[in-house]
């Protein structure tokens, strides 16, 4: 997957996308990331990318010749490519969101700052994403979350796909409570069932775990989940233990 990302800021991504699975990935000639300043296309010697918003207003506002500019020069050069702008006014992002995305082969992040953007840039951009309810400095931060989010699904950024299938919201529940050495730690135990070897009882103390930990933690998620016959048992088995109601 070839990624471009636009920002003023490009030093913001030196350290985060070249550490980890990500320079891996780059390592391996998986994932190609170029960022571009966009700044480099202003046209006047002050390289002013932004200005005053018509009809008053607080703060400066993207311009949109030098970003489109920009995103022309580096255009995505496949048919199956996206351009993404990073807005609180856009879509919230999600692992589904995210699935949908590994599969393209280029993408590209818009990354606003300042007060906004002059609203003619949406013409150049294919979809408009958020991260949250919250506001940001600029888009820098929601794009390295999106790129981490969509790049480890890319096969080969991570060895095993079981690995991030069984991530929370992947298949649409929290993940199950996970273990490691030591058995007991200061008087908390690892569940008897887990140190089995039983593969079936292990699955469905999982599974069953899944299930009580998104109720008592993300309740919402429920409300569209498609249970299966084995879920909607052990989920009424949770829900007599825990003195709970769907």
């Amino acid at each position: 997957m070839k990624i471009r990302i636009f920002s003023l800021f490009p030093e913001m991504f030196e350290g985060p996308l070249t550490a980890s699975l990500l320079g891996k990935a780059c390592d391996k000639g998986i994932l190609s990331i170029e960022v571009v300043n966009f700044r480099d296309y202003a046209l006047d010697k002050h390289r002013h990318v932004d200005d005053t918003p018509y009809g008053g207003g607080q703060g400066m506002v993207l311009m949109p010749q030098p970003l489109v500019d920009a995103l022309e020069d580096h255009a995505p050069t496949s048919a199956n490519s996206e351009v993404i702008l990073l807005s609180p006014q856009g879509k919230p992002f999600s692992q589904a969101d995210a699935v949908r995305l590994s599969k393209r082969e280029d993408l590209a992040f818009v990354c606003g700052h300042y007060e906004g953007f002059d609203e003619r840039i949406r013409h150049f951009v294919d979809s408009e994403y958020s991260i949250g309810d919250y506001v940001l400095t600029g888009g820098e931060l929601p794009a390295m979350v999106m790129i981490d989010t969509i790049a480890r699904l890319i096969p080969g950024v991570i060895k095993e796909q079981a690995s991030y299938e069984e991530d929370s919201f992947f298949q649409g529940l929290l993940e199950y409570p996970q273990y490691t050495k030591p058995r007991d730690y200061r008087g908390m135990e690892v569940p008897e069932v887990l140190l089995s070897g039983h593969h079936a009882n292990i699955r469905r103390w999982q599974k069953k775990e899944a299930l009580r930990r998104t109720w008592q933690r993300r309740p919402d998620l429920l409300a569209d989940y498609p249970f299966s016959p084995e879920e909607e048992a052990l989920f009424q088995e949770v829900q007599a233990e825990e003195g709970l109601s769907k």
